[in-house]
């Protein structure tokens, strides 16, 4: 009872006498962090291994200089953080699987290189895995089968191999996905959208090879959903270049209630109309900075509580080879106004005069004006 409110450390101190020993055995130690950072720590786990096997929560770090563990099968020849010489004090990893009772595993950046086939296969209990910045463990999604009570799953920068279908094993317990920079873990978006505890996905930026498409998703998928962060990949996701103006009222139906929920969900998006859309036409009037350029970027807009969006050039010269006036068109309100008689409704009012500022060359379009309707728009612009 009294081991049950103490962490690692101090139990392995109290272990004074035989019986305190043998009661530390049996003891479900409660997660406390433990952290092994250099030789000291690893030899402490090594002992905790027989002294302290219930212990819940370990988090593999660097070893420091001179460190690592014993390569594992088919190792990398020239791996990152460390280099294959003789002369580094070796660990062995396998001293990890005698703690069954871990519910939370972190490795960041532990050094480890090559494939280690038990390594993952002994943690029935694990809640939370994070892998992260392990540039030289080759891994397989696959193991995720001797894991069914994994809530939380964080891999970054690990030649980790698989699909997101893998992770169907997980399906009744997932809450949180996290995957950057992982460029062999390839799958669908739609793979995960009946998973009903899953609340945060993040499939990166760059390096997820996962794809799919945002106008998928139907209105009992995702049910929890409420942190959501796509590759570029998926169409819809945070750097979506869409192939047709007419795709962005879909694009937007479909993420509506996820953006209700929270609507800073997409304030960071880098979305823009391709240039290689058939839509898409060349800005004629570079030479004349007071006129816009064309309205090809999309941004999410928000007067009081009102969540709507609009096309426009928001983007600064660093986008585009010119430098033109912020220009946008009218906007496409997702909510609708709010009651005259509401507390919010002198700040709507407020925050949407401010919108409207920018709202001048393209008033009256709700989408970019074909290219004649530009052109012709400059025209009447320069002769003024």
């Amino acid at each position: 009872m009294i081991f049950g409110c103490l962490g690692p450390v101090d139990i392995m101190r109290a272990r004074c006498c035989k019986k305190w020993k043998e009661a530390a055995k049996k003891t479900t130690v409660p997660p406390a962090d433990f952290a092994v950072d250099n030789g000291r720590d690893y030899n402490f786990m090594v002992a905790m291994a027989t002294a302290l096997p219930n212990l819940q929560k370990i988090k593999l770090g660097c070893l420091g200089r001179g460190h690592k563990y014993v390569d594992g099968e088919d190792p990398f020849e020239e791996s990152y953080g460390f280099d294959r010489v003789d002369n580094y004090i070796t660990h062995d990893i396998e001293v990890l699987s005698n703690f069954t009772k871990l519910t939370d595993l972190e490795l960041f950046p532990t050094p480890l290189n090559g494939r280690y086939p038990s390594l993952f296969n002994n943690f029935q209990f694990l809640q939370k895995l994070h892998v992260i910045n392990c540039f030289s463990l080759k891994w397989n999604l696959e193991v995720l089968e001797s894991m069914p009570m994994l809530k939380d799953l964080h891999i970054q920068s690990t030649p980790v191999i698989g699909n997101t279908r893998d992770l169907r094993v997980l399906k009744d317990t997932l809450e949180c996905f996290e995957i950057h920079n992982c460029r062999y873990v390839e799958g669908n978006l739609m793979d995960l959208a009946d998973f009903p505890h899953l609340m945060m996905l993040y499939l990166g930026l760059f390096d997820v090879h996962v794809s799919g498409d945002v106008r998928d998703i139907g209105g009992n998928d995702f049910p929890k959903l409420k942190i959501l962060q796509l590759t570029d990949r998926i169409y819809g996701g945070h750097w979506c270049a869409f192939d047709h103006i007419s795709d962005v009222p879909d694009v937007i139906r479909a993420l509506h209630r996820f953006i209700k929920n929270d609507p800073d969900l997409f304030s960071d998006c880098n979305w823009s109309l391709s240039i290689e859309s058939p839509d898409w036409y060349d800005f004629e009037y570079q030479e004349d900075d007071t006129v816009p350029g064309p309205p090809f970027d999309v941004q999410f807009v928000r007067a009081g509580k009102r969540l709507g969006w609009r096309w426009g050039l928001h983007y600064d010269e660093t986008w585009y080879d010119f430098d033109s006036p912020c220009q946008s068109c009218e906007i496409n309100w997702l909510d609708p106004e709010p009651d005259r008689g509401s507390d919010d409704y002198e700040t709507y009012m407020i925050q949407l005069s401010n919108i409207e500022q920018e709202i001048d060359f393209f008033r009256g379009y709700h989408q970019p004006p074909t290219a004649e309707e530009y052109n012709r728009l400059c025209r009447e612009h320069i002769s003024t």
